[in-house]
């Protein structure tokens, strides 16, 4: 489903989703206030969503559709350099985000990763969206301490699967990296989830990241 305000916009990313044989485009909307109608009528399993839209941002669609069960995925859609509001997307619950100015071929195979369960964020860029959004020392101060009160309640095991997604880190990376099997890796994975009340591994790694941040900004080791 396409959320967007702009008509060309949603022309410009019909036509190159259409072209993908694996990728039908089964909805759009021009406002954030159409969203929740056309989900329940269509069933998407992916939203690609604007931010600026004219009477419900995609900020609060965002927040209002993944808050319901069985949410399709949602990647934010930005302009990123001007647009100091994506955190708040990926905190509600959003997979990722892609650049209007992608390139075609990596739109799609974002749609593709994030219909697979695979967010689209690399640590680079949560470092820097946390950079851009950080409300000031004390306010860092406080997200650091409380994202390092989450982290501690998790077991050993959780905890260093957290920190490995917190770096960029597939199942697979990860299974290789702490000598585990990659079922056993996503299990972690869905007992870290639930123990602090998220829905996808990109929430996971900006709690990993405001620990780090809030710590002075250590960047590596255990938290």
């Amino acid at each position: 489903m396409l959320v967007d305000d702009d008509p060309l916009v949603r022309a410009g990313l019909r036509l190159m989703l259409g072209g993908a044989p694996d990728i039908e485009v089964v909805a759009e909307a021009g406002d954030g206030a159409e969203v929740s109608a056309l989900v329940a009528a269509h069933a998407p399993d992916v939203v690609l969503m604007d931010i600026r839209m004219p009477s419900v941002d995609g900020l609060a669609a965002t927040e209002e559709l993944r808050a319901r069960p069985g949410a399709p995925e949602v990647i934010v859609l930005t302009t990123f350099h001007t647009d100091e509001h994506v955190l708040r997307a990926l905190r509600a619950g959003a997979a990722g985000f892609v650049l209007k100015d992608t390139a075609p071929r990596e739109i799609v195979e974002a749609v593709r990763k994030v219909a697979a369960g695979e967010p689209v964020l690399s640590p680079a860029v949560t470092r820097q969206l946390i950079a851009q959004v950080s409300g000031g020392a004390a306010a860092e101060r406080s997200a650091g301490a409380r994202a390092r009160r989450q982290l501690a309640s998790l077991g050993e095991r959780e905890h260093e699967v957290a920190l490995a997604i917190g770096e960029g880190r597939s199942n697979a990376e990860i299974a290789a990296g702490l000598h585990m099997s990659v079922p056993t890796v996503k299990t972690h994975v869905s007992r870290v989830l639930s123990k602090l009340g998220l829905n996808n591994r990109v929430q996971i790694a900006l709690i990993v990241h405001d620990a780090e941040g809030g710590a002075g900004g250590a960047g590596s080791g255990r938290v």
